[in-house]
């Protein structure tokens, strides 16, 4: 009889292993193909692309703000209840890119500015104002006020983001989402991104370090992450297949296992 119990003791032993099977950690570490100080390749950010529908800040300064003044608009107030959101307070009138890629800038005109950088948009202007004879000394800044990425899946806090600045990475995004869950794919995150009337989808895998090289590393406006879920999570759309597969079934059936084997030996004594 205590074969018997040696042979149910060994048998719960093997659950909780099979439980805890070794191919499943080595999924949740990123960049595993890098080890020590090995250099991983300069990463060369292009910066955002401006698109249409982008809502743009720009400020002309210059050593007469009196000149200057005329190019740039006011800031404007808002109230509780608008739809800018609760509580009175400004914002910033910034250019709205049509759908042709166009913005309006006072005395200069229509100017096509979809597809620049912002650092080009603000050239062009400082250019094209020296050349009108307006601004001879017009120092230009542009920013983004509707930089966003969104998050979802299989995340911490799946949601929408904005962006301050003009940079930030896909990693640095799975951040803002607190990370992603355990049962997120580290092999397989898209990015959908829609660029030049065309909507494309990049598969990253965080697990190597040849994801600083995807035109998707660095984020662009608009960008939507996903994580897809691993088959553990999809494993739990089927509820008994998701149990069996699950530690605490081991578990459990380790513990049944004992109890019965103590139960015989005791009504066999």
């Amino acid at each position: 009889m205590r074969k018997i119990v040696r042979l149910f003791v060994a048998l719960a032993l093997l659950g909780g292993v099979a439980a805890c099977n070794p191919e499943t950690y080595k999924n949740i570490n990123y960049l595993q193909d890098i080890s020590g100080d090995a250099p991983t390749g300069k990463a060369v950010n292009k910066g955002i692309i401006i698109q249409p529908q982008d809502q743009l800040s720009i400020v002309v300064n210059s050593a007469d703000p009196k000149l200057s003044f005329q190019f740039n608009k006011s800031i404007a107030s808002y109230f509780a209840g608008s739809e800018f959101g609760g509580g009175g307070g400004q914002y910033i009138s910034g250019y709205v890119v049509d759908n042709d890629g166009y913005i309006i800038f006072p005395a200069l005109g229509k100017l096509y500015v979809s597809g620049m950088s912002r650092w080009e948009l603000q050239d062009l202007i400082a250019d094209k104002l020296s050349e009108k004879g307006l601004l001879r000394d017009a120092v230009v800044t542009v920013e983004y006020l509707n930089f966003k990425i969104s998050v979802l899946g299989e995340v911490t806090n799946p949601g929408t983001y904005a962006v301050s600045g003009d940079k930030i990475t896909l990693l640095q995004a799975l951040a803002l989402a607190h990370d992603l869950t355990i049962y997120g794919r580290r092999d397989n995150v898209m990015v959908i991104r829609e660029q030049g009337g065309k909507r494309n989808t990049y598969e990253v895998n965080l697990t190597r370090s040849d994801m600083f090289d995807s035109p998707a590393y660095y984020l662009q406006q608009n960008d939507v992450i996903y994580v897809t879920p691993n088959e553990v999570r999809a494993g739990q759309s089927t509820i008994n297949e998701n149990y069996f597969k699950s530690g605490s079934f081991w578990i459990s059936l380790g513990s049944i296992a004992i109890t019965v084997a103590n139960l015989i030996i005791t009504m066999t004594r």
